[in-house]
């Protein structure tokens, strides 16, 4: 919460009103059972009109994890009532503390370009198979109706693996200075972790200090790529990311190429840049299971090929 703005009011548990934590609370469980069922077109009535009206992201979230949410009820459900009616509309970032501030169980939320208003957070986890979090954001459109502002999911694990898991191998790739295992590790037990990134509690702030701790100076970008030299070329990579893909865990990596729109010399390339990369950074042979190439060119073409560790000799 460093450089945060005036602070709003938030109210939990036992501070907020009966009538308020009723209409929230079955206003939320509408909008899960309506998650869990596909409901689309119900949600995005019962969404504010600037959220109806680019409701794309949501719609593609419900559709991806919709099997989830119908593992069953949630069985950690919590909500927050956030009442920033007294702010300038919107300020740069919105910043609210729940509970008293030095205790262990306090809570923090910092939401950039909230209109002035009330609104509710509500977190629900369901466990399962495979463990995931919904966390939406309610408008209170007045008379104690509650309506969708905010739509934010998380899976809670890869496979057999949660966020615990992945810190544990991130501080332990960090001690070997595989400084990029370590980083990708981090992201990923924050995201398995965190409810949203806009949440701050005392173990995700400790969590939060260690990732920006470990975040490698030299990450490519599309404004700084790193060049790599493969196949008689030189690629300019713009992107790495760690990838969860159904049983495995992946290195993602895209790069420019002007042969992206050819098949056959895009799976070449892919597999040269592949092999370079490995070359140059070995660590992450142990820690992904496969290398995924994206080849991509100035018109929007791109070619992807996904290439086991084991056979990128």
């Amino acid at each position: 919460m460093v450089g945060s703005t005036l602070a709003q009011t938030c109210y939990i548990s036992a501070e907020i009103d009966g009538a308020t934590a009723n209409a929230v609370e079955a206003a939320a469980q509408q909008y899960f059972n309506m998650s869990a069922h596909g409901d689309v077109a119900g949600l995005r009535a019962n969404a504010m009109p600037e959220i109806a009206g680019n409701f794309g992201g949501i719609e593609r979230a419900v559709v991806d994890n919709q099997m989830y949410f119908a593992q069953g009820s949630p069985s950690d459900k919590r909500i927050f009532v956030l009442d920033a009616s007294e702010s300038k509309n919107p300020l740069p970032r919105t910043d609210f503390y729940c509970g008293i501030y030095n205790s262990p169980d306090r809570v923090g939320f910092s939401i950039p370009s909230l209109p002035s208003g009330r609104y509710a957070v509500s977190i629900a986890k369901v466990t399962g198979q495979h463990p995931i979090t919904l966390t939406m954001i309610l408008q209170d459109a007045g008379k104690n109706s509650w309506k969708l502002a905010g739509y934010y999911v998380r899976l809670n694990s890869i496979g057999e693996h949660d966020g615990q898991w992945f810190l544990s191998k991130a501080r332990e790739y960090k001690g070997k200075g595989q400084r990029y295992n370590a980083w990708f590790y981090y992201l990923t037990a924050w995201d398995l972790t965190a409810p949203v990134d806009f949440m701050g509690t005392p173990p995700l702030d400790k969590l939060a200090d260690e990732l920006q701790a470990a975040r490698p100076g030299d990450l490519p970008t599309a404004n700084v790529p790193l060049e790599l030299a493969a196949g008689g070329k030189t690629f300019k990579i713009t992107d790495m990311a760690a990838v969860p893909v159904p049983g495995d865990f992946d290195l993602r990596v895209q790069y420019e190429t002007a042969d992206a729109v050819n098949s056959t010399l895009a799976v070449q390339d892919n597999l040269a840049v592949s092999k370079a990369l490995l070359t140059k950074y070995p660590e992450f042979r142990t820690a992904f299971g496969a290398v995924i190439a994206q080849a991509a060119d100035d018109s929007g073409h791109s070619y992807t090929t996904l290439t086991p560790m084991k056979d990128v000799k």
